[in-house]
């Protein structure tokens, strides 16, 4: 995958906003190998060009996936993640029904999900910018 920017903009907003996300597959079963893996991954990427998300990593290990995404303000990290493992869960359980058995028939994924921000500034520039900018 090619180095993307995480800025981006909209008609109304210019952002840098990037999350990492990662989950599990229910019961933390080993199934990200082979077409598995392969075809998450490509479900993933998916789903980002549809929403017009930025893909600027994307990981797997073997019971766990890897996203770091940038997404403009009007989405929320819980919307991210709800639309990325909402997608992968619908079309992976179609495509392997060996899935269904391995995690259970309505979810592919646990409910929980880990999330972390990043950006290209720190918390002391801009308690520094918003102060210079007082009275201005």
């Amino acid at each position: 995958m090619s180095q993307v920017s995480q800025e981006g903009k909209t008609r109304y907003t210019h952002y840098s906003i990037a999350y990492h996300l990662v989950w599990i597959p229910k019961y933390r079963r080993k199934i990200l190998v082979g077409d598995v893996e392969a075809e998450t991954k490509r479900l993933i990427e998916e789903c980002c060009e549809r929403h017009q998300l930025r893909l600027l990593a994307l990981e797997t290990d073997i019971d766990h996936v890897h996203v770091f995404i940038s997404a403009p303000p009007r989405y929320s990290p819980a919307n991210i993640a709800n639309l990325l493992k909402g997608y992968t869960s619908r079309f992976l359980r179609q495509k392997f029904p060996k899935l269904k058995k391995i995690c259970g028939k309505d979810k592919l994924w646990t409910s929980a999900y880990y999330v972390g921000t990043a950006g290209n500034v720190s918390a002391e520039v801009i308690r520094r910018y918003i102060t210079e900018c007082q009275g201005k």
